[in-house]
């Protein structure tokens, strides 16, 4: 990811920190570590609710 890419994400989260998280906490952090808990707080947003598990679609 870009360097501006994760400056618009560190933005994002300093307007609305997650859960008991503060700007301030979200402003220090590296940019790996703010990767990190982007990740975490987005990797369920593809989620449809059918199925749980890994899967692989051959279509």
């Amino acid at each position: 990811m870009d360097q501006k890419a994760i400056e618009e994400l560190r933005e994002k989260y300093i307007k609305n920190p997650p859960e008991g998280m503060t700007a301030k906490l979200v402003k220090n952090m590296t940019d790996s570590d703010l990767l990190d808990m982007h990740y975490f707080l987005s990797e369920d947003e593809d989620f449809d609710g059918e199925e749980e598990g890994f899967y692989i679609d051959l279509f």
